[in-house]
This record gives C-alpha cells, structure tokens and sequence, in this order.
C-alpha cells in the first residue's frame, strides 16, 4: 500500500510559519512578507535566500488569513460566451496567466449568447464573493452590476461594451479590420462582395457589417438588396446564406465572413462551388493556412485582449485607476490565398 506524503512540520509539529522562514534566512518576518507577496525592496541575495529557506521547510502561504486581512477572496470571475469556441481559449487562457501572477484563482463559464444566462452566471460569480469580473456581453443591459461594482468588485468588460453603465471595455478593431478585408478583396478585382455576419444586435457584428460598408462607400459601390446576411452562426442558416449569394444572374464573386464559425461553413460551401470565389474570414482558425487555398483572415490578438482586461482588473482592485477607459486594440490582414482569387472574366 503507497504511503502518504507528509506534511512539513516545523519543531513543535505544525505547518512552517513565516516565522520558521525568517529564522532559518536569517532574516526579518516582513522580508519574508514582501519575498512571498513579490513585493519590492529585496535584494536578489536576500530573495535566494528566503526562497531556498521555503523550499527546504515546504512553507506554503495561508491564503485564508490573507483573504481576512484584506477582505479579498483571491479570486475573479470570467464570462465567456462560449467555452468551445476556439477564439475564447487564448482569451482565457491569458486572464488565468495573469491571474494566476496575482495570486489569485480564476473561475469562468459560458452564457451560450443568452443574456439572461450571462446575468445568472455574473451574479452567482459575486454571490461568491469574486474580487473581480471579465465579462464577453451576452446582453446590452449591464445595470444589474451597478451594486456589485459599488460594493468593490471590479469589472471589466471584453470584446463588446457594457450597456446602461460606465465601465472599462477592451475591444478589437473591428470596424477597422473589416473594412480592411473589404478593401483586400476590392484591390484585387472584385465589386460584387457579400457579407454574411452575426446577430445585428451583437456590437461586433454591427461593427464589422460597418467597416464593411464603408470599404464599398470608399470605393463607390453601393450594396445590392441580397449581399448582406445577418443572423445566427448556425450552419444551415450560414449555408443558405452564402448558396443565395452565389446564385442569380449576378452572383457576388467574393465573400467577406463576419466570424471564424461563418468562415467554416462558407469554406464548406465553396469547395463544392463550381467557380472560384474570394473569401476573407474575420478571425483566424486552426488549419486555416492548410487550406488550398489558405483561407485570408483579418486576425485579432484573442491573447493580448484577455491579457489586455486582466491587467486592467488587477489596476482597479490595486486603486491605482479610478476613471474609465476603452481600449481599442488592432486586428492583422493575413493573406494565404483565399482572398487574392480574381473575380472570373
């Protein structure tokens, strides 16, 4: 039968305490503090020191006292709007990295783009007493927060803005790389394009359907009545979409894809398209580059916008910003192919 590893004790049989630290250092209890907590004003000297003293006696820090003495629960809350979509992995990944630098536990879920369901899940985070919350907004109401924000928790909003309140919000470009990708796909020939995208009310999407119409403003060509699709990313309703835009007498040549799961499902149409057609994807995906052609995306940094709001939330809870602010990161032309096919003569 295995046995169980024990653990550290000091002389008189308990857990090593930072006392226990500081005499096998040969230093004071609040250098021992300030080594464990990564605050400054420790020479590397002193910091190996301290550091091997916790690694021979196995002392672990006690993050209930901690918790205590600053009224914190060492933890945050992220609301995603879907655990499985490719795009939130890195997105949550970079909040749990920082996170996890602050000494703090990360626990997310999925609002499946229900905003009741993104309000259930937000308030059952405070409920449990988080310091802080990332949210991706299901909903454009987030007046339900108000007392959550006044009684300290700090919140952060991701990808779309918060509706109904003043509140930080990091987003990408999207109006930006969309009208970007349009004009990627006019430079090379095409004046029939069509947009397929998300649900109108989602910020995103609205904003892209923007970027995208102005592209086409800019180079003084008006959308026809069937060149634009917005609705659910659901493959059937995708498909029909694009099967529409390329039938008639005058087909669109190219499509731009509002998301990486409308990209998906136009790739699948057009493979079995008899003519080529030019596609631009907002969102780069896995294998994307494999493709023949490789798909040519407008890419946004999912890491750098989790990163981006994590570091935020940890500067509210710090005190060191009070008043709010938007941050609007840039998106990246990716050209593989996909988007330089010219329209056939």
């Amino acid at each position: 039968m295995a046995k169980t590893a024990r653990r550290p004790v000091n002389r008189y049989g308990n857990r090593p305490t930072m006392k226990d630290v500081a005499a096998r250092a040969g230093v004071g209890l609040k250098t021992v503090s300030r080594v464990v907590n990564g605050e400054p004003g420790v020479t590397p000297d002193t910091e190996r020191r301290v550091q091997e003293a916790i690694d021979a006696l196995g002392f672990r820090r006690n993050d209930s006292a901690r918790v205590l003495r600053k009224g914190r629960t060492a933890s945050i809350g992220l609301v995603l709007e879907d655990l499985a979509d490719p795009f939130y992995g890195p997105l949550s990944r970079a909040v749990e990295e920082v996170a996890r630098a602050h000494g703090a536990l990360l626990i997310n879920g999925s609002s499946a783009e229900d905003p009741e369901r993104e309000r259930e899940l937000a308030l059952a985070l405070c409920a449990r007493r988080v310091d802080g919350l990332v949210v991706i907004p299901a909903g454009d109401d987030h007046r339900y927060l108000q007392p959550e924000i006044a009684a300290g928790v700090a919140t952060v909003f991701v990808d779309r803005p918060a509706g109904g309140i003043d509140a930080d919000v990091v987003l990408s470009d999207s109006f930006g790389g969309a009208s970007e990708g349009v004009a990627h796909l006019l430079a090379h020939g095409h004046r029939r394009v069509g947009f397929i995208g998300d649900m109108p009310r989602i910020h995103t999407a609205a904003e892209r359907l923007r970027g995208y119409r102005a592209a086409l403003e800019d180079a003084g060509i008006t959308p026809q009545e069937g060149w634009v699709s917005l609705g659910v990313t659901d493959p059937d309703r995708v498909a029909r979409a694009a099967l529409t835009m390329l039938s008639g007498p005058e087909p669109v040549t190219a499509i731009f894809a509002g998301n990486n799961r409308v990209t998906v499902t136009v790739v699948r149409v057009l493979t079995e398209h008899p003519r080529p057609v030019a596609l631009v994807g907002f969102d780069d995906f896995e294998l994307a580059d494999l493709l023949s052609p490789g798909v040519t995306v407008v890419a946004q940094d999912a890491a750098q916008l989790g990163r981006t709001a994590a570091l935020r939330l940890f500067q509210r809870l710090d005190g060191t910003v009070n008043r709010s602010e938007q941050f609007l990161l840039p998106t990246r032309l990716i050209a593989r192919g996909s988007g330089e096919i010219r329209p056939a003569v």
